[in-house]
């Protein structure tokens, strides 16, 4: 056999991971309402699939948006032909301006640093490629997504130093924890050429506030490093405080403004992860260049380009759409953590993101990884859920579940919460609060129709983020 190369067969994708696991589990077995109703429910998918019957109201109404109708048909062949790697100007005009009005118009957006890439993960690549040499390190704050990983480190060579978050502080970063982990870096040989943060938070579903960030860039000032911000959950921020952008907090601090990037897409603001619509966006003049050239190997389509121009432009439906989002996605938020809180399982306080992070700590037979795999193979083989282990997003405590509440319908979320209802009241009655102990009872307060429960959760008033404890489950049993 002839050999291949060691990035075609190592392990540096980080496919072996049970992030990735659980989504070969929903694959071989998805849940479909009649044809797989015993199926897997995927729940380890952060996807925004609340709004797409507004967004489908606004296609039908703005044929000329798409190059495949009567309406739009005559810009076809100047969109089909070559178009340059910059961009088209009428995208990377509207891109800007949708970046401004997500952070609520409080900062302006240059076009001409709009760079494209093919999704986010391009785009945390091409800064990655563009920043550090192989054997240089970024530092991420845990927990963090799995996918940089990949993203970050498969094919640069470049290394990824965890900043440990720990929950006494809510997971919040401090500049103790940025400091413990430089220093750590420098002692293993490591030069550290940037820092990397998630805000709004993969998996936390929290936000940095505007002090945290100052103290970020201060340190990265300091340090002369990079600062990479992905802000690719700008704008499903549904509830106070209101998300705050590092190129809002770099015109308040002094800095090296050539030290700031930013990463962001469409995917999950607007949930069009399958348009690989990815931006860099930098106020560095050498890595917009860079950048720019990278980009010819995952460019955007200039028809998707054309139509997101399109949509972008018209600011009522933009200004109505993020309303909306925001609506839908506080409704889903508060029902789901409220029918969570009535079995007793709690999460952490969040008001962003696409999923919660559920709290199963007291759930381990021992407060171990092992034992966290364990019931992670519980819930995925028999409650059918693909939910992610913390251990996937290098939390340094086990316990900890990624859960995704917006890539699924009402019907399908239903089933999801009575299939943890059924769980938790087989294995351990006793973490069920006392009121709701008898299971006629439990079964009755549940039963109102679907409607009226979200009709109740329309107030923000109330609670969002229960944390109800949870005593020790002495039946945890796995399947290997």
């Amino acid at each position: 056999m002839v050999s291949m190369s060691k990035i075609a067969t190592g392990n540096g994708h980080g496919e072996n991971s049970p992030y990735f696991d659980g989504w070969k589990a929903y694959e071989t077995n998805p849940f479909h309402p009649i044809d797989r109703p015993d199926g897997v429910i995927q729940m380890g998918l952060a996807e925004n699939q609340l709004c797409f019957e507004f967004i489908k109201k606004w296609l039908m109404e703005h044929p000329e948006a798409s190059l495949c109708t009567a309406e739009g048909v005559n810009r076809f062949k100047e969109t089909a032909l070559f178009q340059d790697y910059h961009g088209m100007p009428e995208f990377r005009q509207a891109i800007a301006k949708f970046m401004g009005k997500v952070r609520g118009d409080r900062v302006k957006f240059d076009p001409d640093r709009i760079v494209m890439s093919g999704g986010a993960t391009g785009a945390h690549e091409m800064v990655a490629f563009c920043l550090a040499d192989p054997g240089e390190a970024l530092l991420v704050p845990t927990p963090y997504y799995p996918g940089f990983d990949r993203d970050l480190r498969w094919r640069t060579g470049v290394e990824l130093v965890p900043v440990i978050c720990e929950s006494s502080h809510n997971f919040q970063i401090t500049r103790t924890a940025m400091e413990a982990a430089y220093e750590k870096a420098q002692e293993a040989n490591l030069k550290v050429k940037g820092l990397v943060i998630t805000n709004p938070s993969n998996p936390l579903g929290t936000i940095m506030d505007r002090e945290t960030l100052k103290s970020i860039v201060q340190f990265i000032n300091e340090k002369n490093i990079h600062l990479i911000g992905d802000e690719i959950y700008a704008a499903t921020v549904f509830k106070d405080p209101e998300f705050v952008s590092i190129s809002e907090v770099i015109q308040e601090v002094e800095c090296n403004h050539d030290l700031i990037h930013i990463v962001y897409s469409l995917s999950k603001d607007m949930g069009f992860p399958g348009f690989r619509v990815g931006i860099v966006y930098s106020y560095n003049d050498a890595v917009v260049n860079c950048a720019r050239k990278m980009s010819s190997y995952g460019l955007v389509s200039s028809q998707t380009q054309h139509l997101i121009a399109t949509m972008l432009n018209d600011d009522d439906f933009i200004h109505n759409f993020i309303m909306e989002s925001k609506e839908q996605l506080f409704k889903r938020h508060k029902y789901f953590t409220w029918s969570l809180s009535q079995v007793g399982i709690g999460s952490l306080k969040s008001n962003g993101g696409l999923f919660i992070w559920m709290d199963l700590r007291k759930l381990l037979k021992e407060k171990t990884f092992d034992a966290e795999m364990d019931l992670w193979r519980v819930i995925i083989n028999e409650v059918k859920l693909n939910v992610s282990p913390g251990s996937s997003f290098h939390c340094h405590e086990p316990g900890w579940f990624r859960v995704c509440f917006a890539n699924m319908d009402d019907n399908t979320m239903e089933v999801a919460l009575s299939r943890i209802r059924s769980f938790i009241l087989k294995n351990n009655e006793s973490i069920v609060p006392r009121k709701l102990c008898r299971r006629s009872s439990l079964k009755l307060s549940l039963s109102r129709s679907l409607s009226r429960r979200m009709d109740d959760f329309m107030s923000p008033a109330g609670i969002m983020s229960p944390h109800s404890p949870l005593p020790q489950s002495p039946l945890v049993r796995a399947r290997t």
